[in-house]
């Protein structure tokens, strides 16, 4: 009786204990579908998010102000320039008509209609007098002969076309009449490129056109065509090359200024390169930019390299102990540990993923993205009135106003980072952030760092707009060139030097020197006090 009783009483507390299993392994079912629509919407929001920034790439303005009129792009720019002026013009009518009666206020002031520019004073002036006939220069009334009172003055601008001519070095002989011995010729001039029929002028313009207007030199050519010079692409290509390579010991002077400077920036950018050996043609190569130096004193130097690795800036580096300012590539922390380098972050990148954060935001909503924003914002605008300051000065305002900017960002970040999902756009900006923090505030303890690394940026657009143009080298010797020759454009324009007419002195002042001779003397700055005033 009891055994039978107790047997429904076990199957009871067995049925229990399943039902619970099942609610529990029911409940970590439910918890586990959750936790993947979770991920699902995590993942199909950072899709989307990568879409919509795709979109951007491809269609939206490639500047990082966010939203700006596209009025440059337009075919129609001309048009699109006469109906704003029009618009303006409507607009300070419209105010002008304003009842008389309201408080006055400050006259709006009124643009010069057409966009005319003063031509500048140091162009050359070519002056055309215009005189009235000798019938016309008496009085209608008596008369009485007209007297010179006055001029009525205008300016044009006058272009006058590229022309093509040859220059033939006539080279007189001497001989002994008597003997017909001891004949003597006087010596031809010295060449930058001895075996070509390129002179100094021509390759300089061909530099110019290619590497800083971004002229592929297969339309050079048909241009020289036009003006009846024949000049296969082929035979500007080897020129190119050439010239690039006696431009080395150029370049190792630039390079032995460059490692002297306190602050180097760097970047690097993509490349191809067609017949690169043992690679196929599809590789990617890369251009490493180096830039520093004093005011009036900077060097910009660009490298060719096939690889991307740390061993590249180690090479370019070599004993470089200063200050180095980069992006958040890691590549560069092989030369930074091996030299003891300070190294310094770039506050602009990191201002460029809280951009693409805020460009995924909903429309018309503000969001973590727009703080960072601003408060970024606001560290620029203590350098901008720190402009013009020394190191030590400016070092002693950012500890007055950034700081406290950084300290405040840095409270942000710390409580953000929990909030938001990785994988987002605004999270891979947060991640960037405090992946580089360290660097990015080192600007706070040297007056010297600035706040970031635009300055190598900007040196290196010249020759990604070109890229666009030539898209590719064929060969690692042209693209050495290149960058050889890009480096004499960019250190020219950065000391505030017509790159033409540097490149025209170079290649002809280089050919004269000896070995013994002072390389220095084709130095930028050098040139720069020697021009005439």
């Amino acid at each position: 009786m009891t055994s039978s009783a107790s047997t429904p009483s076990a199957s009871v507390s067995q049925l229990q204990r399943q039902v619970r299993a099942q609610q529990e392994e029911i409940a970590r079912l439910h918890q586990l579908m959750e936790k993947k629509e979770a991920e699902w919407e995590a993942a199909k929001a950072a899709l989307f998010e990568q879409f919509r920034l795709a979109v951007e790439r491809q269609f939206g303005p490639s500047t990082e102000k966010y939203r700006v009129a596209q009025g440059d792009l337009l075919i129609n720019e001309a048009e699109a320039a006469v109906d704003e002026e029009d618009a303006a013009d409507q607009e300070i009518v419209a105010n002008d008509d304003v009842d008389a009666s309201t408080e006055p206020c400050q006259p709006a002031k009124r643009r010069s209609r057409g966009g005319r520019v003063a031509l500048p004073p140091e162009l050359p002036r070519v002056e055309v007098v215009h005189e009235l006939p000798k019938e016309a220069r008496h009085c209608h009334d008596d008369g009485t002969e007209l007297k010179e009172i006055g001029k009525e003055i205008s300016e044009e601008l006058h272009v006058v076309p590229a022309r093509v001519e040859v220059v033939r070095h006539v080279r007189i002989k001497y001989g002994c009449p008597a003997c017909e011995e001891g004949v003597q010729t006087a010596p031809a001039p010295a060449k930058l490129l001895p075996k070509s029929n390129a002179s100094p002028t021509l390759l300089a313009y061909v530099a110019t056109a290619k590497y800083q207007d971004a002229l592929p030199l297969y339309r050079q050519s048909q241009i020289f065509a036009r003006h009846g010079a024949e000049i296969p692409r082929n035979t500007l290509a080897r020129w190119m090359v050439q010239t690039g390579e006696r431009m080395t010991p150029l370049i190792e002077a630039l390079r032995r200024h460059l490692l002297q400077a306190p602050l180097i920036h760097m970047d690097e950018t993509t490349l191809q390169v067609n017949t690169e050996p043992d690679r196929p043609a599809s590789s990617t190569s890369y251009m490493w930019l180096q830039r520093g130096g004093p005011p009036g004193q900077q060097v910009v130097l660009f490298d060719y390299d096939a690889s991307r690795a740390g061993r590249v800036p180690v090479r370019l580096l070599g004993d470089y102990a200063g200050r180095l300012v980069t992006d958040g590539y890691e590549g560069y922390a092989e030369v930074v540990r091996k030299n003891s380098i300070t190294h310094a972050g770039c506050w602009a990148h990191a201002r460029r993923k809280f951009v693409e954060a805020q460009k995924v935001q909903p429309k018309g909503k503000t969001g973590k993205a727009d703080w960072a924003l601003n408060q970024i914002r606001k560290l620029y605008g203590v350098e901008k009135q720190a402009k013009g300051l020394a190191p030590e000065a400016l070092q002693a305002l950012r500890e007055q106003k950034s700081r406290p900017l950084i300290n405040q960002l840095r409270t942000w970040l710390d409580k953000s980072l929990t909030q938001v999902l990785p994988k987002s756009a605004l999270g891979r900006a947060l991640h960037y952030l405090d992946g580089q923090w360290q660097r990015l505030t080192r600007f706070l303890d040297d007056g010297l760092i600035p706040l970031d690394n635009n300055a190598a940026e900007n040196a290196i657009r010249p020759f990604v707009v070109g890229r666009k143009n030539w898209l590719f080298s064929h060969t690692p010797s042209g693209a050495q060139a290149s960058a050889a020759i890009y480096s004499l454009i960019e250190t020219a324009k950065a000391n505030g030097l017509s790159p033409y007419e540097y490149l025209q002195f170079v290649f002809e002042t280089l050919p004269t020197l000896g070995e013994n001779d002072d390389l220095n003397t084709l130095l930028p700055w050098r040139w720069k006090e020697t021009l005439p005033v």
